[in-house]
């Protein structure tokens, strides 16, 4: 069974940083796209950034590009999620989703459960 785990999430004030970390396990990491998507309170989920199975790709939602950074290290299983200038907006649960195949453009088939990010001084 797929396993995505995410760590990293935390309180931190407008213009700080988060790094966010998925670790997967029980499939072949380096075959599979994936992607970061997040939850703010009282509101629907929102894909904010893929990156392909190689790591060569990348995408963003526009209005967070320049702020953030995805990467992965397929040596260690890794997705990653670099999060610069939070914003109070940027407050929401971040969960990383494996895609069908090696592009992020599509559907997700497996979640992990979330990290809390709050942003608020």
């Amino acid at each position: 069974e797929v396993q995505l785990v995410e760590s990293g999430g935390g309180l931190v004030q407008p213009g700080g940083s988060l790094r966010l970390s998925c670790a997967a396990s029980e499939f072949t990491f380096s075959n599979y796209a994936m992607s970061w998507v997040r939850q703010a309170p009282g509101k629907g989920l929102e894909w904010v950034s893929g990156i392909n199975n190689s790591g060569a790709r990348t995408g963003y939602t526009d209005s967070l590009k320049g702020r953030f950074t995805i990467s992965r290290d397929n040596t260690k299983n890794t997705l990653y999620l670099q999060m610069n200038n939070l914003k109070p907006e940027d407050t929401a649960v971040y969960y990383c989703a494996k895609s069908l195949d090696g592009s992020y453009y599509g559907y997700f088939d497996s979640w992990g459960q979330g990290t809390q990010v709050t942003v608020s001084s």
